[in-house]
């Protein structure tokens, strides 16, 4: 009987193999569920001309602002960036482009991405700045968009406990966007805030089956990032 394999790997190993000019999906609806120690590493290692799709653009000071801030990101891909000061004035100033898509629009294109579909046709943003650019068809005599499927070269992903195959299960809303994200890139990485022995997980705690993950970061820390946002 052939064991399965063990994909843990350092923070700093599992991100060196994220290239230059990569598409990188990102977990997260503004703090939970973002990786933030997987975003520092990147930052550190200078990683640039980044396409990111992520929600949002997290907080001035917090997550994916690190790398817009300096200059990391050609293209951000969201449903907002109203928290982000640094990503307005970015796109303000021609410095990075950032294409907006309604949020459920978003799952569904990542979604369709981890299927195989090529595009999915919806009626969402018709008649809208949305829409701009965009292919039209007609189907039964309804006007649809046709918005393409969305995939990327990697996913950062951040779970609550994972075992060493990359079995995965989140707390609560934190789950948002990351079990999509797993089906739709070519390399995941996925840290965990606990470490669990293969079989330590149960299996109908698993959200997302370790098939789809390449590298599992255990943390070592958690930093203040991943606390609640308090106003």
């Amino acid at each position: 009987m052939t064991s399965l394999p063990d994909k843990t790997a350092s923070i700093e190993a599992a991100i060196a193999a994220v290239p230059d000019g990569a598409t990188i999906m990102v977990g997260g609806f503004g703090v939970p569920g973002t990786p933030f120690t997987l975003l520092r590493e990147l930052l550190r290692q200078g990683q640039t001309g980044l396409t990111l799709i992520k929600n949002d653009a997290n907080e001035t000071g917090m997550g994916l602002d690190h790398l817009i801030a300096a200059g990391r990101v050609r293209k951000l891909i969201a449903t907002h960036i109203g928290l982000n000061a640094h990503a307005i004035a970015a796109m303000n100033e021609g410095r990075l482009e950032v294409e907006f898509c309604a949020q459920g629009i978003l799952a569904e294109r990542i979604r369709a991405g981890g299927a195989g579909l090529p595009a999915i046709l919806t009626d969402i943003g018709l008649d809208t700045e949305l829409a701009a650019g965009k292919q039209r068809v007609e189907v039964e005599g309804r006007p649809l968009l046709v918005e393409t499927a969305l995939r990327a070269d990697a996913a950062l992903i951040h779970a609550d406990r994972a075992d060493r195959f990359g079995n995965l299960a989140y707390v609560a809303t934190a789950r948002n966007f990351n079990p999509l994200m797993a089906m739709a890139a070519r390399l995941v990485i996925a840290e965990t805030e606990t470490l669990l022995p293969l079989g330590g997980l149960p299996p109908d705690a698993v959200e997302t089956p370790g098939v789809f993950v390449d590298r599992i970061c255990p943390l070592t820390e958690i930093s203040e990032e991943y606390g609640v946002v308090r106003r």
